[in-house]
């Protein structure tokens, strides 16, 4: 295996890494600081306000999206697989 070869696998790893969970951390996010607005609007500063909503927008992000993350990280595992005779 060269060095240009496994460089260019752990860039592919990353972005696929990056690309599965862009839709957790970014609706995730998105909430957290819609609560924090929220907090400082009525100053009502209580730690399970913004834990109970991300965690419940986390789990229906993976519900909606998990049929797509399964198949983006499946196509990544089959070529990868695939391409192990051309990796030696």
């Amino acid at each position: 295996m060269t060095p240009e070869l496994a460089i260019t696998l752990n860039n592919e790893m990353l972005w696929t890494a990056i690309l599965l969970a862009l839709p957790v951390l970014g609706l995730s996010t998105l909430v957290g600081l819609l609560i924090s607005i929220m907090q400082v609007i009525t100053q009502v500063q209580d730690i399970s306000l913004t834990f109970v909503p991300k965690m419940l927008t986390v789990a229906l992000t993976m519900v909606a999206f998990g049929p797509w993350m399964i198949g983006v990280l499946v196509e990544f595992a089959r070529t990868l697989i695939g391409n192990i005779p051309a990796y030696f």
